[in-house]
């Protein structure tokens, strides 16, 4: 018998807003009757590009898999600039779906090379998000892990520091801190992205209420890590999922009544949903259980605003006669 009787999703969950802009510039395509391809996993969850697959969406490692004429949608964590002029010069329609906040980073990197500051890039190695920025500024140092800090950042009369949006705020501020001691002329140029600080602040705050949290996400998402850590930290035990479907043993929320769910940016609220029904589906109280997708839907209400919504477009059937596509409200 099932001990959990409550469940709650954090606030501002769901994609964020530069993942669900790139996705609805694909679907306005493909919806438009283009031969549309998205360069690159627009966001890494199998379920989101199996349902682009459905409408015709192809997903692309090279522009020279893309036929002359198509339209081809640059993902979130945007491209080299190179990249760009390329899918120009072969006659691609370019769909930018770059985030906002990250074009803001490429801005921000021209400026520091015109400068002439030596700069430190905290990022993940081969990250998309960092393999775009290091086409705006190729000899950038790229720093991850706070043991290889000391090796390979160089001391310089003048240096800047710039960071991958997604990378945790305690770590940037740790690196600055860091740079300090390296540098004459220090030039911070704050790029962490203000939805990961509020997802983190919000799961944090969602801890603090229940007895256990479920992380929802892929298992190589940086941010969804932070997530399960920072939970931790908070002095709650975490579990880390990427689906539903991972939730086979109920005995993981013996004892536990109320039970949090959260989700990385690249997580559709309507996972996290799904998974808070499978919840109380196994481990509910008897009473719970029975109204498992009714209180699933209610916990998904209570967090899915606007901001938070897989999609900004109103149901749609692309011309080829696909099923119809909805967004959550």
């Amino acid at each position: 018998m099932g001990t959990v009787r409550e469940i709650r999703i954090a606030r501002r969950t769901g994609f964020c807003y530069g993942v669900r802009e790139a996705i609805d510039k694909a679907k306005e395509a493909r919806a438009a009757g283009k031969s549309t391809h998205t360069l690159g996993q627009v966001v890494h969850n199998e379920g989101v590009i199996s349902d682009l697959e459905r409408l015709g969406i192809e997903t692309v490692e090279t522009l020279d898999d893309v036929d002359g004429g198509a339209a081809v949608v640059i993902r979130a964590h945007g491209v080299r600039p190179d990249v760009m002029e390329r899918a120009n010069a072969r006659g691609l329609e370019v769909i930018d779906g770059t985030c906002t906040w990250v074009i803001q980073e490429h801005k921000e990197l021209v400026k520091l090379v015109e400068e002439g500051y030596t700069i430190v890039l905290l990022g993940t190695p081969n990250h998309a998000e960092v393999v775009g920025m290091l086409g705006f500024a190729p000899d950038a140092i790229v720093v991850d892990e706070e043991d290889e800090w000391e090796a390979k950042i160089p001391r310089k009369k003048r240096m800047a520091l710039i960071s991958q949006s997604t990378q945790p705020p305690w770590k940037f501020e740790k690196l600055a801190a860091f740079l300090v001691s390296r540098s004459h002329e220090l030039k911070i140029v704050n790029t962490v992205c203000p939805v990961t600080i509020r997802r983190q602040e919000d799961t944090v705050e969602a801890a603090g209420d229940v007895d256990l949290m479920v992380v929802v996400g892929g298992r190589s998402s940086a941010n969804t890590k932070e997530l399960t850590r920072l939970v931790g930290i908070a002095g709650k035990p975490a579990i880390q999922i990427e689906g539903w479907k991972d939730l086979t043993d109920a005995s993981v929320f013996d004892g536990r009544e109320v039970v949090g769910i959260t989700g990385g940016t690249s997580t559709p609220i309507e996972d996290l949903r799904d998974v808070a029904r499978r919840v109380l589906e196994i481990a509910g109280t008897p009473e719970v259980a029975a109204r498992a997708d009714e209180l699933a839907q209610e916990a998904l209400a209570g967090a899915a605003t606007p901001a938070g919504r897989t999609t900004s477009l109103p149901t749609f059937v692309h011309n080829e006669g696909a099923a119809p596509t909805t967004g959550a409200a």
